[in-house]
């Protein structure tokens, strides 16, 4: 399956359930809230994900920060655990505070700066966003392969799940 193209409903490479740690999660702004349940809704609507030499889904996930590790729990749609994987997130750390700043300046600049300035902060947080999307599919890389939405998306629910803010 290429990276264009989204599974088809009946497609076992796919996503059917996220849940976010509790434990995990930090005091939030109403604006990271918004993100995690646009994000969750979005990844639900339409992703590629699937187990590196599995074909045993659809699948649930569970996100998890522990000890300065991302904890990726997958399981099967009974919600069985079917594997977990743990990823440094030392690799994600420079672009998450870069991001999180660039974030704060879009929001405090969607109140009262002009367009043009909007326009460009949101291109640089979109950037960002890329970088961060693609450095995640690197770390997931021989474990869980995941479509370019797919990874924009768990990025922003990870951001979400390590916001300090």
């Amino acid at each position: 399956m290429s990276e264009a193209e989204s599974p088809t409903p009946e497609s076992t490479s796919r996503l059917v359930g996220i849940t976010l740690d509790e434990k995990s999660t930090a005091t939030s702004n109403p604006n990271i809230e918004h993100e995690r349940e646009v994000a969750i809704f979005d990844i639900l609507e339409g992703n590629n994900f699937a187990l590196e030499g599995r074909d045993d889904g659809p699948y649930t996930l569970n996100l998890a920060i522990i000890e300065d590790r991302l904890v990726f729990t997958v399981g099967d749609e009974a919600g069985e655990v079917l594997v977990t994987h743990l990823l440094s997130l030392t690799p994600l750390k420079r672009i998450m505070k870069d991001y999180f700043l660039i974030c704060e300046s879009y929001y405090e600049a969607i109140r009262t700066a002009p367009p043009s300035r909007i326009q460009a902060i949101d291109m640089g947080r979109r950037g960002l966003h890329d970088e961060g999307s693609q450095t995640l599919r690197e770390r997931l890389a021989g474990k869980i392969n995941v479509d370019i939405d797919t990874a924009r998306r768990l990025f922003t629910l990870i951001c979400a799940l390590h916001w300090k803010g």
